[in-house]
């Protein structure tokens, strides 16, 4: 059950160094390194092809056509913050637009992942704001039920605490947990070291077939070659 009419200020966020190493990585590599978990649904896309955001998440819960609680979020934002709202039902109404990234951006937020809808999308591209959200719609909003603003959220299908770290690009929105924030950092890096190995050995000509040992398991299962 969600609490309503509640904004916490003070919010612990997760440590400064791991946002920063996990910012070097894709949303796939982050999936990846903390075990396959974490991801929001897949349909929340950018608004724009090769948007990426890194940053702690100020959570916000709204109500359906109504962006009430995105102003009042705003007061909350810190530089390298990532809004991330959810809604109490599924909606797709126009809930954010330039005016109110412009507010955002002028107290340090990196972007926005809204479980929602988004317009204003030409503007928004025009200047670099990221969005990640469910749809675009023109649709305008009201203001007139409060939410709440740094509550757990689960946006799209992935649980959210304020101060959780937000990675998202076009493969999708990762979430990591603050306190998971540093450990899945340096999982990530040796994955990403492993990568390149695998990645030089493919371009070389090497399949995925040897690299990887999977004869000897297709011939167990059947596999037969025929010429």
């Amino acid at each position: 059950m969600y609490s309503l009419g509640i904004v916490k200020r003070n919010i612990v966020r997760a440590d400064p160094a791991a946002v920063r190493e996990l910012s070097a990585f894709g949303a796939a590599t982050v999936h990846e390194a903390m075990g396959r978990v974490g991801l929001m649904r897949p349909y929340m896309r950018p608004i724009y092809t090769g948007a990426h955001l890194c940053g702690t998440a100020v959570t916000v819960l709204l109500h359906p056509g109504d962006n009430w609680m995105m102003h009042v979020a705003a007061e909350q934002l810190q530089p390298g913050d990532v809004v991330v709202a959810a809604c109490t039902a599924e909606n797709t109404d126009g809930f954010f637009g330039d005016l109110l990234a412009t507010s955002f951006r002028a107290r340090g937020a990196v972007g926005l992942v809204i479980d929602g809808g988004c317009r204003d999308v030409k503007d928004l591209t025009a200047m670099g704001f990221p969005v990640w959200s469910r749809a675009i719609s023109a649709k305008g909003t009201i203001k007139a039920t409060l939410g709440s603003v740094n509550v757990r959220v689960v946006c799209a299908g992935a649980e959210v605490n304020p101060g959780d770290v937000i990675v998202a690009d076009d493969d999708g929105v990762v979430v990591v947990p603050a306190s998971m924030a540093m450990q899945v950092a340096k999982a990530a890096t040796a994955r990403e070291a492993n990568e390149a190995t695998k990645r030089a050995k493919l371009a070389s000509g090497v399949l995925g077939l040897d690299m990887y040992d999977m004869r000897p398991a297709l011939e167990k299962a059947g596999l037969k070659y025929i010429d």
